[in-house]
């Protein structure tokens, strides 16, 4: 309740922005892609292909940026015996993941009822994609975590470094279309495979043969092990810098 109203409810229109801001996002790359394009890279429309990318890629960057703050904007709460930083980190991660379900649940019920998309939702789908983004931002921002608190430049250098991921991670290409060597080298990028996984959902003539499921998840269980194991062994030390 704490995190509800300190993150949405200080804000004229609350959990609007939440909405309006994705939804914005989606708007303008259809706009400036429709008039250079007659079609998107699969389908016939902009907005549910710019959706099926910027939904999950959103997500993934608002809740590892939120549990990567969670030591910081509970630091006060920190002092009392009884909470524990685990409970800093999966307050922000609950109420942020439950606020990006419903803004997907929005946008995509929001864009199929205004278009002709021609595509075959599938829910199981979406529901996995979703899980996977969220899995991988929980352990990015885990790790993040300790080094915000420990390192405060670190989260400029993070800022800087994660402005091209937006481009990487196929938000507005298909993974299938990037030329060889690259293509090889983006497969190492997580969201690739949150990205394909949406995308497939959405169109099932899409080949999403390349999306690996052990790898995602691994990388999101190391940093997890990672970022839990420093912070119970050094949480106060960290906090206290």
């Amino acid at each position: 309740m704490r995190e509800m109203a300190t993150s949405y409810g200080r804000s004229p229109g609350g959990y609007l922005w939440a909405v309006i801001e994705p939804a914005a996002g989606i708007a303008l790359l259809s706009a400036l892609f429709s008039l250079g394009f007659r079609n998107p890279a699969i389908g016939t429309n902009f907005a549910i292909f710019y959706a099926t990318g910027l939904v999950p890629f959103m997500m993934f960057t608002d809740l590892s940026n939120k549990v990567a703050m969670a030591l910081l904007f509970s630091k006060p709460l920190l002092n009392y015996p009884s909470v524990t930083f685990l409970d800093a980190l999966l307050g922000r991660f609950i109420v942020n993941f439950l606020t990006q379900i419903m803004v997907s649940y929005v946008v995509f019920v929001g864009i199929l009822m205004m278009f002709e998309t021609r595509t075959i939702p599938q829910v199981s789908g979406i529901a996995l994609a979703t899980v996977m983004g969220a899995t991988l931002a929980f352990g990015v921002g885990t790790v993040n975590a300790v080094l915000f608190t420990a390192f405060p430049i670190w989260q400029r250098v993070w800022s800087i470094l994660t402005r091209p991921l937006v481009l990487l991670s196929g938000v507005i290409f298909i993974f299938d279309n990037v030329p060889q060597p690259y293509r090889d080298y983006l497969w190492w990028n997580p969201l690739i495979h949150v990205v394909g996984k949406m995308r497939d959902s959405f169109y099932p003539t899409y080949d999403s043969s390349y999306v690996s499921y052990a790898y995602l998840f691994g990388v999101s269980a190391i940093l997890m092990l990672f970022g839990l194991i420093f912070l119970r062994r050094y949480h106060r030390d960290i906090l206290d810098f």
